[in-house]
């Protein structure tokens, strides 16, 4: 058996308030392979964000371990966390999170800037992945020049740009009208199709049943993890 993309073992995250202690995550195990199709949910307060800022290395555990694509995230400094996130993981927001002043193609380029791509490698990259998104006719567009749905393809295309290991995707419908939640559900399916990991924090039932496995938190632990496809 290969080894899981990503392995939790005994993870911890509590929070100091003043003289008080929250804790949030209380000894999280598990386990998720290279192409699996995970929704994240919980109710408010049961650890769901502050899992997945950890599964995105946006933040370090109090306690425990986390394995990614083979590398101990858990004891890695702020500079070797960033280097992860910019290789390893491609967010997708609410709030789609795009550089207002940017066309979509610069939007989609951005985080290849970073990565130390060429100019003409970011450009035909990002054409590339805007295209796969639907978006070719619009890569000149800033955002304020886009629909909802757009944004978020646009969002979805800069994730995918530096061919991460895996997309996490934070409520990624959480700002858009029903039909579209739905073209965006589908363009996610697609993404996965092609190999990618996809693990998605959502509050929305409709939402979660795209993924293939549902797992469910509720303060600070796993309570089901279920596969459902």
């Amino acid at each position: 058996m290969a080894n899981p993309l990503i392995k939790i073992s005994a993870l911890k995250r509590n929070f100091v308030l003043g003289s008080e202690t929250i804790y949030v995550l209380k000894g999280i195990d598990l386990e998720i392979n290279k192409g699996e199709y995970v929704a994240l949910m919980g109710p408010s307060g049961s650890g769901k964000s502050t899992l997945m800022n950890l599964l995105g290395c946006l933040d370090t555990p109090t306690s425990g371990t986390y394995i990614l694509n083979g590398k101990d995230v858990s004891k890695m400094h702020d500079d070797e966390l960033a280097e992860i996130r910019n290789k390893e993981i491609g967010f997708v927001f609410q709030t789609f999170n795009l550089m207002p002043r940017t066309t979509a193609l610069d939007n989609v380029a951005l985080p290849m800037v970073y990565a130390g791509y060429s100019k003409s490698e970011r450009y035909e990259r990002a054409t590339e992945v805007l295209t796969q998104v639907g978006l070719a006719d619009r890569m000149d567009h800033k955002p304020n020049e886009l629909s909802g749905g757009q944004r978020q393809r646009v969002a979805v295309g800069r994730a995918l740009v530096n061919k991460p290991s895996i997309i996490l995707a934070d409520e990624p419908t959480g700002n858009l009208d029903s039909k579209t939640s739905e073209e965006i559900m589908a363009l996610f399916g697609e993404i996965h199709k092609n190999g990618n990991t996809v693990i998605l924090v959502t509050h929305e039932e409709e939402i979660a049943a795209y993924a293939h496995r549902i797992i469910r938190l509720r303060d600070g632990i796993i309570e089901k993890d279920e596969r459902i496809k």
